[in-house]
């Protein structure tokens, strides 16, 4: 077998045994090569490093891990279905259906995304608004980012007339983060809401999301399959 073959084999068996690996091991697995040679053989394998630990983990490409916004993680070692971490928040910020804030890319991806959104704003990838003293990151496209902003600004007023009216002591976050999850999915319960937002940093209860159900009558509209009232 020529040596390029057998290289390729081995890495190959080592994932199929690991789902995650470091330089280090790849490095073992190929006999003591340098790194330059391991990344030589690695790019005859679809794979992909972590977007975070500063990529030092890799695994092979499958479509099939990823959920929903493209991302996989294996004990606290974080992927995207685009490789790397810049390329992924400007995905995840031009399908946003009303934008993203820096704490719900933040929430989403579990690591810090500020440096990489000044990046993308400072290079045009991506563009801004302030509204109501939070910037919201949006689509490069004009007619795109109109959209965003017109959604996310029902939202926000939407969540503000729901913390006004005081009911079940919501806050204008919580309103907002239920109704993006509906957004996300359409016609979803109260108990799936709340599964969907389950580890977010303050946790969110299934009371409090019901009692958002309960203030925009959204169980409703969710048994007609309908979308939030904003």
């Amino acid at each position: 077998m020529p040596p390029n073959a057998a290289h390729r084999e081995r890495l190959t068996q080592l994932f199929s045994e690991r789902l995650v690996v470091d330089l280090p091991t790849l490095r073992d697995a190929l006999g003591g090569v340098s790194a330059m040679t391991v990344f030589r053989h690695l790019k005859q394998l679809p794979y992909r490093c972590s977007y975070n630990y500063k990529g030092r983990y890799y695994t092979l490409h499958d479509p099939a891990r990823y959920d929903r916004f493209g991302l996989w993680s294996a004990d606290g070692i974080h992927f995207s279905i685009d490789g790397s971490l810049r390329k992924t928040v400007r995905r995840l910020v031009e399908e946003a259906d009303a934008g993203a804030t820096q704490q719900e890319l933040r929430q989403r991806l579990q690591v810090r995304v500020h440096n990489t959104l000044l990046d993308l704003l400072r290079h045009g990838e991506v563009e801004r608004e302030r509204l109501l003293q939070v910037y919201v990151y949006l689509h490069s496209d004009p007619d795109v980012r109109a959209t965003q902003c017109k959604r996310r600004q029902q939202l926000l007023q939407a969540a503000d007339a729901g913390a006004s009216s005081g009911a079940h002591e919501l806050d204008a976050e919580v309103i907002i983060q239920v109704l993006l999850t509906l957004l996300r999915h359409r016609g979803a319960g109260a108990e799936e809401v709340t599964r969907r937002l389950r580890g977010r940093s303050p946790p969110i209860s299934l009371e409090q999301v019901r009692a958002v159900f309960a203030r925009y009558d959204l169980e409703s509209l969710g048994e007609k399959g309908g979308t939030t009232r904003s």
